[in-house]
């Protein structure tokens, strides 16, 4: 689900809490080393995500911030704040020349650069997180 997050949204806040869990704590936050990556450029959006944009000139960016039972990726469209919503159970997460956050059909690329480089610890982190709610003991990263 994808809800426009520029102002204070009331739909969002409950959507999210029931999809994806109430946000961590204080001490959670602390112990996990942070719940939120440092901003990764956006690549490609598929056209659903694409919300109000008729072509990708400026650089947009995103971020991805961990929930106990799934991901918010928030990103903006001009000046427009939009924030997708993925339960663990549907996100799908590729790492080839880009690295890519796929559910429902939609997907949002990111570019391998130095963001990425930074990130790379707390993707692996959201893998790990997804892997032990889903119960999963292998998934090929």
């Amino acid at each position: 689900m994808v809800f426009n997050t520029t102002y204070n949204n009331e739909e969002y806040k409950i959507e999210s809490t029931g999809l994806v869990g109430k946000k961590f704590t204080l001490l959670q936050r602390i112990k996990q080393g942070g719940i939120g990556s440092s901003r990764l450029i956006i690549y490609k959006t598929s056209p659903k995500l694409n919300l109000g944009k008729l072509k990708f000139s400026e650089l947009d960016y995103g971020n991805i911030e961990l929930r106990p039972k799934g991901v918010i990726v928030h990103y903006t469209c001009k000046l427009e704040r939009f924030s997708w919503i993925i339960p663990y159970y549907r996100l799908v997460i590729y790492n080839a020349q880009s690295f890519s956050i796929h559910a429902n059909g939609n997907f949002i690329q990111f570019l391998k650069n130095k963001n990425y480089i930074e990130n790379k610890k707390f993707i692996d982190r959201m893998v790990q997180l997804k892997n032990d709610f889903l119960q999963l003991e292998y998934y090929d990263y």
